[in-house]
């Protein structure tokens, strides 16, 4: 991404999947090099290439520097990459718990300061800017994964829907994979931990869509390791219900081939396993599961690879949320081929990066009908925006 920090400019590389912890910025002058780490090209075109930049023949030194600080960072393809990630890889699978990835950034990462943090974003000074739910039938509820800074109102208004009486039961988290691969799920047995304490976990759910479809299972997939669209659910939750719920935590990776060669996520056999066997599991007791889905909506702006610059509510933003809106629509009426057609459309040029827990939600309860609680925008920096919504979801 575009540098951040006024006086460094240039681009702005980390690693998401966390292999390495180490952020650099590569100067804008260097940028136009990255192209030729590409597998093809040597050290010969590399040095051609800074020759031409600088005018100078000397340039052994600046190539040492630049290749050195990307391979130190875990940010080329080499030995030093692949000793990072079995390093992380082997300490996710050793840990009898998933460890908290975004306290301390995301949210705070002390108990105390949680709590107050907590105390404000859930505070009901405001109402809900829509329609308000009944509580009896209540299955479900989807919330923002954005930044609870950012999105605090739609998390609020999410979750002060749920009431003392879910306490005991299954919350069935369904998550955007950021990171996973395509038409998978990603599961794990493990527990998470965050400053309110450690959930628990439940095997025999987990057994039982591994084994009904495993060619749609990542079991034990390294993507929790450092997702955050589950994570800040969790933290939701245990400030509701306390620490030792029962959670079973669903990355969805995206449906792209979907998206983009038509037709819908399920004609993908290993996909239709899996939302069968995760519907027909929730049907043996539906009274014992409550879903919550982590879900942001439309990403524009210059941040996103769009050719304008997006502020909330303004200008082409009026136009997505326009749109958002139909999809919106297509949701609370429980209308899942209508809601994956409208995600077609312009091979989802709008960029929602909650369709596939959205659409495994649907399909797992087709009886369900939402209500909108609230739509926001947010400008997740000056020149890109995030829409994303509180829904609630009943039964009939």
């Amino acid at each position: 991404m575009p540098s951040p920090v006024a006086d460094r400019p240039g681009l702005l590389i980390r690693d998401p999947f966390q292999y390495g912890s180490a952020t650099i910025i590569i100067p804008p002058a260097l940028v136009g090099c990255l192209q030729l780490f590409d597998g093809q090209n040597g050290e010969a075109e590399l040095r051609q290439w800074l020759v031409r930049l600088t005018g100078d023949l000397q340039v052994g030194d600046l190539l040492q520097h630049l290749v050195g600080s990307l391979s130190q960072a875990g940010f080329l393809h080499d030995d030093a990459f692949e000793s990072l990630r079995e390093a992380r890889l082997r300490a996710f699978r050793e840990s009898p718990e998933r460890v908290p990835s975004h306290a301390g950034t995301g949210y705070p990462d002390t108990e105390p300061e949680l709590r107050a943090a907590m105390q404000r974003w859930m505070s009901v000074a405001q109402a809900s800017a829509c329609h308000p739910v009944p509580q009896d039938g209540l299955l479900g509820i989807a919330a923002p994964h954005v930044s609870p800074e950012g999105g605090w109102e739609s998390y609020r208004d999410a979750y002060r829907l749920l009431s003392p009486a879910l306490r005991e039961r299954l919350f069935i988290v369904l998550g955007t994979s950021h990171y996973g691969e395509p038409a998978k799920f990603g599961l794990t047995r493990k527990p998470f931990r965050t400053p309110f304490g450690l959930t628990r976990t439940e095997p025999a759910w987990i057994d039982y869509l591994e084994q009904r479809a495993p060619e749609a299972v990542n079991m034990e997939d390294y993507c929790h390791a450092v997702e955050h669209s589950i994570e800040f659910q969790i933290i939701f939750l245990q400030s509701v219900f306390g620490p030792d719920i029962r959670v079973l935590p669903i990355l969805c990776g995206s449906f792209g081939r979907s998206i983009i060669q038509g037709g819908l996520p399920e004609n993908e056999e290993p996909v239709r396993r899996f939302l069968d066997a995760l519907a027909e599991r929730a049907a043996l007791e539906p009274e014992a599961v409550f879903w919550v889905l982590g879900v942001d909506m439309a990403h524009m702006g210059a941040r996103y690879g769009d050719s304008f610059e997006a502020r909330e509510y303004e200008g082409e933003m009026s136009a997505v949320a326009a749109r958002d809106q139909a999809r919106i629509d297509r949701l609370t009426a429980g209308d899942a081929e209508g809601f994956w057609s409208a995600i077609q459309e312009n091979r989802d040029d709008l960029k929602w990066c909650g369709s596939a827990p959205l659409y495994t939600f649907l399909r797992a309860n087709p009886q369900a009908r939402g209500a909108l609680q609230r739509y926001q925008q947010w400008n997740i920096d000056p020149r890109s925006v995030v829409s994303f919504a509180a829904l609630a979801f009943r039964g009939q």
